[in-house]
Order: structure tokens, then sequence, then C-alpha cells
């Protein structure tokens, strides 16, 4: 099978690094085709491009350790984990964010150096906080002051000195959804400078004989496509870290993450800024204020999730029943949705799609892809132009690495969708597609 480049297909700037046409005029995903991936494995099916991940990986680690060489670069699980995806990850050097015992779990199972593992969460319970102190999490990011002393009884009780972080909220709005927002004031997560709160979680952990403080986390919400928020949000933290951390308190801020953030393109005419100016935006900011601020610059750790898999991540499904309203709207629906992706439903997210089967085909006709379930918002792409698709057709849809499957449900009893990586034309499964058992198994008669 010949494949030409990505660059002749549309949407080449979402779609994989090595996505092309194979010489039937087909979509190809790391040198395999895509029809082929759909006759073996089935739809939905979500392909990931190991070329993509790789290159993520080692783009990020370059780009900031080339602006401060004592970066670290930690992978946000929520966007995907699996045990497979953890291995893969934790071989490019990389670290990990878990947000959930679930997630540490995985981890450990899947063989990840513990103390490159950062614990966050807005309400970790007591029985997670024990799990990760005693599995040698590297830091523990404290988001509230109730949690000190819940962190401070897990490591008492594992008879350890347990290193953390405070999440700041340092009230800079991030420009994105507001469900995805959580640098501001009015946010769930992290503890907020104006009020007084986070300097007193941070006496609170002075004062614990257990607790090690080790420096500040932030993060402003994503997607994030404007490099203006970082810079605020590390300028207000730099203020907190020279007037309350060092002069009030007279500790030392050895280790700072800004979070991550960092956007993706979902749509055509979106072009993210380039890690590169992520870096130096973050980096130089955090530079120039510790200069001018007189405090060593720290550790930094950045939390990519969705720009790591995002990108290398194509969903296939299989067009089924069409319904023409005229003067209206054209529905062509497919055998996956809210169940596979609630982010349309849940956030208005918006996607583009392609006939992997005819990825060169002119646009035909505007048509809304809907999904299978029960409800009237199970939409995953309304008013798209696209080829006529015939019942049977294979349907990608790029950019669906990120929150998809990790959001997914079984609604409808739905089965969850096989994984799999490609590289170098071939295929390795890294999930298997969930079978009626599969959703009986913890039913208890």
């Amino acid at each position: 099978m010949t494949t030409s480049a990505a660059a002749a297909l549309p949407l080449s700037h979402m779609l994989p690094l090595t996505a092309g046409v194979s010489s039937e005029g087909h979509l190809t995903l790391g040198g395999c085709d895509a029809l082929d991936l759909v006759r073996e494995f089935g739809t939905p099916l979500y392909v990931y491009d190991v070329r993509t991940l790789r290159a993520q990986c080692e783009g990020y680690l370059k780009a900031f350790r080339d602006e401060h060489a004592d970066t670290d670069v930690l992978y946000a699980s929520k966007a995907f984990l699996n045990r497979p995806f953890a291995k893969f990850i934790a071989d490019q050097g990389l670290g990990f964010d878990a947000v959930s015992g679930g997630e540490i779990a995985v981890l450990r199972a899947a063989g990840v150096r513990m103390d490159t593992v950062y614990f966050h969460g807005n309400n970790k319970g007591p029985e997670e906080l024990a799990l990760a102190v005693e599995a040698g999490v590297g830091r523990i990011v404290i988001d509230n002051l109730t949690e000190v002393a819940l962190v401070e009884a897990a490591a008492r009780a594992a008879g350890r000195t347990q290193g953390v972080l405070v999440r700041v909220s340092p009230g800079v709005d991030a420009h994105t959804h507001e469900k995805t927002t959580t640098g501001i004031l009015d946010s769930k997560f992290g503890v907020p400078i104006v009020t007084g709160a986070a300097e007193a979680t941070i006496r609170a952990i002075l004062e614990a004989a257990h607790l090690d403080f080790r420096g500040l986390h932030m993060h402003l919400g994503s997607p994030i496509f404007e490099l203006e928020p970082y810079v605020m949000g590390i300028e207000v933290m730099a203020a907190f870290i020279a007037d309350v951390c060092r002069d009030r308190l007279g500790v030392e801020v050895r280790e700072f993450s800004p979070g991550g953030g960092f956007a993706v393109a979902y749509l055509g005419e979106q072009h993210p800024p380039a890690m590169a100016a992520y870096a130096g935006a973050i980096l130089g900011t955090l530079r120039r204020e510790a200069d001018a601020r007189g405090f060593a610059l720290p550790h930094v750790t950045i939390e990519p999730g969705r720009s790591i898999v995002g990108r290398a991540g194509v969903a296939l499904y299989t067009a089924g029943a069409r319904k023409e309203v005229p003067g209206i709207r054209t529905f062509v629906s497919v055998d996956g949705g809210m169940a596979d992706n609630i982010r349309p439903a849940m956030y208005g997210s918006k996607y583009e799609a392609l006939s992997a089967e005819r990825p060169l085909a002119t646009a035909e006709e505007t048509v809304t892809i809907a999904g299978k379930y029960c409800e009237s918002g199970d939409i995953l792409i309304k008013d798209i132009d696209l080829p006529r698709l015939r019942v049977g057709e294979v349907v990608a849809i790029p950019t669906a690495g990120a929150y998809q499957l990790a959001m997914s449900s079984n609604y409808n009893l739905a089965y969850k969708p096989a994984v799999v990586f490609v590289e170098d034309g071939r295929a390795r499964l890294i999930r298997r597609r969930e079978t009626a058992a599969d959703l009986m198994a913890l039913d208890v008669d």
C-alpha cells in the first residue's frame, strides 16, 4: 500500500503526523488503512498514532527544558489512561498528574515510578490519600485547608514525611469555557490569595510534623489559546512567592507548576500556540519575575494532557440511518455518540469530520452527525459540509484523543469502544471492545 503525505489531506494540521491517503484513496493512520482497521476491530474505534504521541512528549520536554533545564513534564492522566498507555508515556520520560485513587492504581499496576506521580483533586478521600502516601507518590497537591489535616494523618499513619505543593488560585480568567475555567476566584479548585486562604493553608502545612512544603501550583483552565493568561497568572504567583512565602512566612518556594491547559485544534481554523511559545511565555515570565523580586528560579513541572493525546487520536464510526427534514436539516447517524464522546453535549464542543473512505472527496451537502443514543442532545457535529455519506461508510473525527474515552459511559448499556496503537503499518490493540459480560460483571444476584 502506498501512502501520500498528510499535507494532501484536508485538516492535515489536526490529523496525526502520519495521516495520509492510500493508493485506494482511503485515509491511512500510522501506515494502516482506516478501513482495514475497521474491518479488524469494528466501530466505534479509537486509533492512536504512536509517532504523534512520541513527538508531542519529546516536543514538550525539549521546548520547556530549552528555556529552563530544571523542568519536568507530567502527563495529565485524566485525558486518557490505561496500563499500556501509561507504560508508553513513562517510556518517553514523562511523569504523571493523577486525580484519583483509580488513576494511582492503574499507574502503579503499569510499573510507573511512583515518585514521578503528583496527586491532585479538590476532595481527596482518606482512603485515596492513604493509598497515595503508601504508594510513594512524589507530591500531593493540597487543594484546600481541610486537606492539610487529612494528608498529615495519612503521612503520620505511614510513618513518612510527604512532600506537598499548594494549589493556589491566582484569580486570572483564562478566557475558556466556563466549565473548564479553574484559576478564577469563583472556582471549586485551589486556595485563593485574596481571601487569605492560601497563606493560611501554607501556615498549617508548616506546622504539620509529617508534611514537607515544597512549593506552589496553579492551573488556569483548558484549553487556553492565549499566552497572556499564563503571563498574568505567573506575575500574581511571583508576587505571592516573594511577598507572602518569603517575606511573611520565611519559607522558600523550591518548586512551581503553572499547570497545563495547552490547546489543540478541534476546528480547521484553529491554530494554537506552538510549544515553544507556551514555554517562552511561561518560563520567560517566571525568570523575569524571579530576577526582579530576588528569588531563586524554582524547579518547574508542567502538566500537558489534551495536547499530548488530542491530535494523536482519531475516532472512527460507521454511518447508518439518514433523516432529511426539508428546509431544516439532514441528519446522518453513526454507531457511536455521547456514550463515547460526551463533550459536544456537555460543553458544546465542536469537531470536524471526513470520510475515511473518500477523504479527498468534495463536499456535497450540509449534514448533522448524530449519535445513536436516546437523547435529542446526542449530536456529535451540527451542520458540517461533507460528501454525501453512504450507509456503511466510515466517518473519521480527528482530534479525538483527549477526554472522549476518559469521559465515556455505558449509557443505554453501550459497549465502550476498542482502542488501538498504530505505527509503521501495524496495529496493536491496547483495549478491547467491551462485551455484554463486562456490562454485567459487577452485578450481584
